[in-house]
């Protein structure tokens, strides 16, 4: 799979291996964007003129698209957003705010996204509910026994991701939805970083909310969507208020517009919204399945030199997701990252947003190594040389 004419960013003297914190932008998608900017610039739903219709049946059009690209049963299920946070951040204090009383439980994980923990320490903080954390194997990952034990008459909600943005790790998202509707638990997915690697479907998987982000699946930055089964969104209060989200108002009453156009008050990231289209077209034509097979095949490629390297500790090599821990022997994490920055590699070093998981041995600061579909094995095979350079690696950290 060659994409070095899709990306411009394939031409800079880069290799990219930050995938989970955001991805290159194919020139489709800039072209979208900039097609706004130029041709049909306006508000959306505001004007009574040629170029504001085309605004409207272009930003309609993205959410007919999204909503056949996960299999939502109706298109006003697709709420669009700024991103994966505040879709999360809707979800909690927009409907469950209201739905949780007084000891109600929440089942997290401590790999989670700090976007899928701070909104509920916040609510915790304003209701008296409890947040309880599911127990990870030795191998950071939910297994239905772990689930089924952390599980009581209180619990009411389960909010994961599908794959995690550390570990890497995929859940089998269906067989713990099918667990938690059998005890009346809603269920919440963080899908930053599986929409843009697998086949998303949640009608099948019966998710009941499903955050995630453009920019993680070639689309531009600012743009997210919130998917909520249409029977609790409205049940959901509107996270902000203004312009677009009510039918009409006086100084005594105030009527909502229809959902979805109740959550998206305001003039919108139409511009990203447009281009969110053009990145799913772009997904589409390559095929989501084939995607996943060559991660995986670059995963696997990735891990396999890694072993020849006997100072080099992999963390996750039995993770599903495109995404690869490592450190150094005697080697700060970030002193690793700064040394491949030096030979032009950019990867991720830290705790990336799952502070929870420093609690959990072992697992403090990495150097995260996170795939997408335009990778290559050649630019593996830099990583590699780069890290057997022992000495220069050594000299650098000095």
């Amino acid at each position: 799979m060659n994409f070095e004419n899709d990306f411009p960013m394939k031409k800079e003297n880069v290799i990219y291996f930050d995938n989970a914190a955001t991805t290159f932008k194919p020139i489709f998608v800039m072209e979208e964007v900039n097609k706004y900017y130029t041709k049909y610039t306006s508000n959306v739903h505001r004007g009574d003129y040629n170029i504001s219709f085309t605004v409207n049946d272009l930003y309609d059009l993205t959410r007919e698209k999204v909503h056949k690209f996960i299999n939502s049963r109706f298109k006003e299920e697709i709420v669009f957003t700024s991103g994966s946070t505040e879709s999360l951040n809707m979800v909690v204090f927009g409907f469950f705010e209201n739905y949780l009383k007084d000891g109600d439980e929440v089942l997290l994980t401590k790999s989670e996204h700090a976007s899928n923990v701070l909104p509920w320490f916040i609510l915790s903080l304003k209701k008296n509910i409890k947040i309880k954390y599911i127990e990870l194997n030795e191998e950071h990952k939910i297994t239905k026994e772990n689930l089924l034990m952390s599980i009581t008459n209180k619990t009411k909600v389960i909010s994961i991701a599908h794959i995690t943005n550390v570990i890497g790790d995929e859940r089998n998202i269906k067989e713990i939805t099918s667990i938690a509707h059998k005890h009346n638990i809603l269920v919440v997915v963080d899908g930053a970083q599986s929409v843009p690697h697998i086949k998303t479907d949640v009608i099948d998987t019966d998710i009941d909310f499903l955050a995630f982000s453009a920019h993680k699946m070639c689309g531009p930055t600012g743009v997210g969507v919130l998917y909520g089964k249409l029977n609790l969104l409205k049940n959901m209060l509107p996270y902000k208020y203004g312009g677009g989200m009510n039918e009409e108002f006086d100084s005594e009453k105030l009527l909502l517009a229809e959902i979805p156009y109740r959550f998206e008050g305001g003039t919108p990231n139409i511009e990203g919204i447009l281009g969110l289209k053009a990145s799913i077209d772009y997904i589409e034509k390559i095929g989501i399945e084939e995607i996943h097979k060559h991660e995986i095949y670059l995963k696997n490629y990735l891990i396999k030199r890694l072993r020849e390297i006997e100072y080099i500790k992999i963390y996750n090599e039995n993770s599903e997701g495109a995404i690869v821990l490592i450190n150094a022997e005697n080697v700060m994490a970030g002193d690793l990252g700064l040394y491949l920055n030096s030979r032009n590699i950019c990867t991720r070093s830290g705790i990336h947003c799952a502070k929870l998981l420093k609690s959990e041995e072992e697992l403090g600061n990495t150097v995260r190594i996170s795939l997408y579909f335009y990778n290559t094995y050649e630019e593996i095979d830099i990583l590699i040389e780069a890290l057997k350079d022992k000495e220069e690696l050594y000299k650098f950290v000095k």
